[in-house]
């Protein structure tokens, strides 16, 4: 039997080959946002959705495009006939009736704003997929640095562990020695619990991190590349905020819904005028009739018949029903025009607040990479008051607290100024995944 003490070797052994084909699996598939929105696209749901409704409304538009289009119906219709005479003996035939019909619209004012309406549509229905694509990149994106974030925290939230652990072997010893008190031993050993409790929040928000980008793009082997250091953030261009304004005024994807849905409601007042007026078509028919059968008012054989002609249909008196219908979408076209005015004005309100909140971040990270500056040189000082004795260990607790939060809060910072950059250009109508590259040139090569 094997011993424990001959096994021990064993499992770390195997334990370290693990760790070892992991950490190379792990960077073999480290993957940067260009390629982790590729599959993105090929598996989000959301995104596929509108993609299959952007698809149906060509169809539709298709559909209305037969309304200017001649049409053919064809009919076959068998006879078979039985009748019985007082004075005779009964008479019987069949007859098969065949018939072609076309018919051509030459006027018909309802069919052409019926057909307007489907190509403003199908405009309508590209901007849908536009905005539903750019949605895509901003949720991509925010959990791809999230998932950056999350690292640094777990990253951060270790080496603010083992100093603190190092500080309590130093309180502990300073303690035995007689040179500090248990007060410092017990700080130091809660701000150590308190470390680990945090090591634990940060490992398991990575892990709820690193399932929401898994659930984007379908697939769990995925890693994350890094920003390349040192960091140097795009600034924002233009820099004027009302040159913004005006491009998502005429680019957005809710503004050029909503553009389209005034142009649709002005059709429909043609539509319902157009029931006032007359149609106009060309038709024409041929056909045969093939009969059989014993009778004397029938004579056997194929009759064929042909014609063709105009056809006017012109509605006199529609009991109110056009003149209501005409109030009703004048009425839908004011609202239309207000719902216009009102996406337009949120459109502006939101790319001003994105771009002002850009302004804001980056002015952030500029305050923080100061303030980090500022607290490694303030740890270092404290560190030293302490050795000569004019600092404590919480001194020295507190310092080390406050430049892991001041790193902390700069990373993601700097995150978050790269996905807000993304958001201004979706809250101004103009991301798109060609602005991904801009941002992926930003991470560390693979």
């Amino acid at each position: 039997m094997t011993s424990k003490r001959t096994q021990a070797p064993r499992h770390r052994l195997a334990l370290m080959a693990l760790a070892l084909v992991f950490g190379l699996a792990g960077t073999a598939r480290a993957q940067g946002l260009t390629t982790l929105y590729e599959l993105a696209r090929a598996f989000d749901a959301t995104y596929l959705a509108a993609r299959a409704q952007a698809d149906a409304a060509e169809y539709r538009a298709a559909q209305a495009k037969a309304l200017g289009l001649p049409s053919l119906t064809g009919n076959i219709r068998g006879v078979a006939r039985q009748v019985d005479l007082p004075r005779s003996d009964f008479n019987s035939n069949n007859a098969l009736q065949t018939e072609l019909n076309g018919r051509y619209p030459l006027f018909n004012k309802a069919n052409q704003a019926s057909m307007e309406q489907a190509e403003r549509s199908l405009i309508a229905s590209k901007a849908e997929l536009e905005a539903a694509e750019q949605d895509l990149i901003i949720r991509l994106t925010q959990a791809y640095f999230d998932v950056l974030a999350a690292k640094d925290d777990v990253a951060l939230a270790k080496t603010n562990k083992a100093y603190i652990l190092e500080q309590l072997a130093s309180a502990r010893r300073n303690f035995e020695v007689g040179t500090a008190t248990i007060t410092d031993t017990r700080e130091a050993q809660s701000r150590a619990d308190l470390a680990t409790a945090q090591e634990i929040a940060a490992e398991n928000a990575l892990l709820n991190r690193r399932i929401a980008l898994a659930y984007l793009v379908g697939r769990r082997d995925v890693e994350p590349l890094p920003l390349a250091t040192p960091v140097v953030l795009p600034a924002v261009e233009p820099h004027n905020v009302e040159e913004w304004v005006s491009v998502a005024d005429t680019v957005h994807p809710q503004v050029t819904r909503a553009r389209v849905a005034l142009e649709l409601a002005r059709l429909e007042i043609d539509k319902a005028k157009a029931g006032e007026l007359p149609t106009l078509d060309a038709v024409a028919t041929i056909g045969a009739n093939h009969a059989s059968g014993s009778s004397n008012q029938i004579i056997p054989g194929t009759t064929r018949t042909g014609s063709i002609g105009l056809e006017l249909n012109w509605p006199l008196y529609t009991g109110g029903s056009v003149q209501n219908r005409i109030k009703e979408t004048v009425s839908l076209e004011q609202r239309s025009r207000e719902e216009f005015e009102s996406a337009r004005r949120t459109v502006a309100q939101n790319t001003r607040v994105a771009f002002f909140g850009v302004q804001s971040g980056e002015a952030l990270v500029k305050a923080l990479e100061a303030a980090e500056s500022s607290s490694r040189l303030s740890l270092e000082a404290t560190q030293l008051g302490y050795k000569v004795g004019v600092r404590v260990n919480i001194d020295v607790l507190n310092a080390q607290t406050q430049l892991f939060q001041t790193q902390r809060d700069l990373f993601k910072s700097r995150y978050d100024v790269l996905v807000n950059n993304l958001r201004l250009r979706q809250a101004s109508g103009q991301l798109t995944p060609n602005d991904l590259l801009a941002v992926n040139s930003l991470l560390a090569k693979p």
